[in-house]
């Protein structure tokens, strides 16, 4: 039976091309949609990461969900403790305390509400690979008066490199303090209303101006992302989880599971709609191809042929014609997505951001697999009801076709 399905696939190649030129169109566009939106998911989590959030942060336990606006409450007074805890977890990177603040930036003529960091500048920049300096440089760490502000702060008070500015904050016990800093330089991170807000400082002119010692989160950098759940599981046995909250990037970033959310609904729908593409121009070929050979079928059946050996005969043609499609549509997506990654897909900047981003078509295993599945299962399925159709023909109607 194969070997005659082969045969009856060969007897008329434009129609068997055109049906695998269906086949190949739906899997090289679910393969390279779906390493699009995988590139976008990838590319997302690695911004928020490198310039926001890191890998994990570990901190007071409710400093996220409360301490935004009273980060001394939240302070953890022996962070080089905590460091070395979180150091003897495999994986891990490097670890850099953080110190967040409130206050307003003046320059001198007017005021503007901040939110600001004091961080390890050394640290940070090693970090901050998507933190993108727009003009100046990054903070040092041996010059403790420097600011680094967003370039929504910088705009807002005219600010450019060099300027003076002066911080008003509140130290630990509720007083007012002042400190007096040079803009060394201006960033872009992935968040446009972050930038609009932010600023930061080094991590000793923090702790000086608010009166500690301590931090509010330590921030992990691991050596891979797929690294991140194992780190941790292993983290949350090492550390005192009722004191402490050991936070992963999704859960610091709720904006990456909408973005996710809204993705995985989309490429569900485009999913479903090539999958009834692919059914209706198979089985279109399909039923063409069947009901031109009803003369054929009903010379089988009066040699001896019965319903079911004509039914198998023709899935056993739509398996090896959904075989063939599905095979040669991953091969070339494959090298379609190779070659439209080298060139790179220039993208705007997305919403809530300001800066664009080159995307890629991953090549994704599971991708692969789906989209062959789904172009093999549409074609057999497709030729399901035609084959049952013939097999009940009666014979002498069947054979009626042959005058």
């Amino acid at each position: 039976m194969l070997k005659l399905a082969l045969r009856n696939l060969f007897r008329n190649p434009g129609r068997t091309l055109m049906t695998l030129a269906s086949i190949v169109f739906g899997v090289v566009s679910l393969i390279l949609s779906g390493g699009f939106v995988q590139d976008v998911y990838e590319q997302l989590a690695e911004a928020l990461i490198h310039s926001q959030s890191g890998h994990i942060q570990v901190s007071r336990a409710g400093f996220h969900a409360r301490g935004t606006r009273n980060p001394e409450n939240f302070l953890i007074e022996d962070p080089e403790g905590i460091r070395r805890t979180i150091r003897q977890q495999p994986g891990v990177a490097d670890v850099m305390a953080r110190i967040s603040f409130s206050g307003l930036l003046s320059n001198g003529r007017t005021d503007w509400p901040i939110v600001g960091e004091g961080v390890e500048p050394e640290k940070e920049a090693a970090l901050g690979s998507q933190l993108r300096i727009t003009s100046g440089e990054q903070l040092a760490a041996d010059q403790p008066n420097q600011i680094l502000v967003g370039d929504g702060v910088a705009r807002t008070l005219g600010l450019h490199t060099g300027d003076q500015v002066t911080v008003l904050l509140s130290t630990a016990e509720g007083a007012l303090n002042s400190i007096d800093l040079r803009v060394v330089g201006t960033f872009q991170s992935f968040s446009s209303d972050f930038d609009a807000r932010a600023v930061r400082i080094p991590l000793v002119a923090a702790q000086e101006s608010l009166g500690t010692r301590g931090a509010n989160s330590l921030v992990v950098a691991l050596q891979q992302t797929d690294q991140t759940n194992e780190a941790l599981r292993g983290l949350r046995q090492r550390i005192d989880t009722r004191i402490f909250e050991v936070l992963a990037w999704p859960e610091l970033n709720p904006f990456y599971e909408g973005v996710v959310a809204v993705y995985e609904r989309q490429f569900g729908v485009l999913q479903v709609i090539i999958l009834l593409l692919v059914l209706i121009s198979v089985a279109n070929s399909v039923n063409m191809s069947a009901f031109e050979r009803v003369g054929e079928f009903g010379t089988m059946m009066a040699l001896g042929d019965r319903g079911g050996a004509l039914f198998r005969l023709l899935v056993v043609e739509n398996v090896l014609l959904g075989s063939g499609g599905a095979l040669v549509g991953v091969v070339l997506a494959v090298l379609l997505a190779l070659a439209i990654s080298a060139i790179g897909i220039p993208m705007p900047p997305p919403p809530d951001a300001n800066v664009g981003y080159t995307a890629h078509i991953r090549i994704v295993p599971r991708v692969l697999v789906e989209a062959c599945l789904v172009g093999f299962s549409a074609t057999v399925v497709a030729a399901l009801l035609p084959a049952w159709r013939i097999a009940r023909i009666p014979v002498a109607e069947a054979l009626r076709q042959n005058q």
